[in-house]
């Protein structure tokens, strides 16, 4: 464990900090969100897989919709992908838009998980990145990254572990587990 300094405005940040702490080195980063503390182990390996088999600077997870409030929620990041994984865009508003009515599912939205991998010279990059105009925009420090031009790639996963976003959130966790 490496404590770091409360001045940080992300996980990122941290991540870089205990990172350049530690002396040692490290080829690949893995940063899990304290909104997801239920994340799988597996689900670590899967974005250790997606460092390691494609171009990418930094991983991620996503995985589809449960239902449509799922996708209405602006807690709930949506992300747009090529064919490939690589990430297009990430949003809070339910992207992409469904012109044709028939469209809307909640298959069709895919949602991001609070997950990332970084190799570590993309970690220290992000370092010398500043705000960007997507990122003020939705508040997302994924979008600085992909303003910047660096890859983020990601991988499905069908497995949804609880998040914490909202104390609705948080009293729904501790009724299931705690009571």
């Amino acid at each position: 464990a490496v404590m770091t300094s409360a001045d940080h405005s992300s996980g990122t940040d941290r991540c870089r900090e205990a990172l350049n702490s530690i002396q040692e080195s490290f080829d690949l980063v893995i940063n899990i969100q304290g909104d997801e503390p239920f994340i799988n182990p597996e689900q670590i390996n899967q974005v250790i897989s997606i460092l390691k088999n494609t171009k990418a600077e930094i991983a991620t997870l996503i995985s589809p919709a449960i239902n449509m409030e799922e996708v209405e929620n602006p807690n709930r990041v949506k992300a747009v992908t090529a064919m490939d994984g690589k990430a297009l865009y990430f949003s809070r508003y339910g992207i992409p838009f469904p012109r044709n009515k028939e469209e809307i599912k909640p298959k069709n939205y895919l949602i991001h998980l609070g997950i990332y991998g970084f190799t570590s010279r993309a970690l220290q990059k992000t370092k010398n990145l500043t705000l960007s105009s997507l990122e003020k925009t939705e508040g997302l420090e994924q979008l600085r990254w992909l303003q910047n031009g660096m890859s983020i790639y990601t991988s499905i996963t069908n497995e949804r572990a609880d998040s914490v976003d909202t104390r609705e959130d948080l009293r729904a966790i501790e009724k299931k587990y705690l009571l």
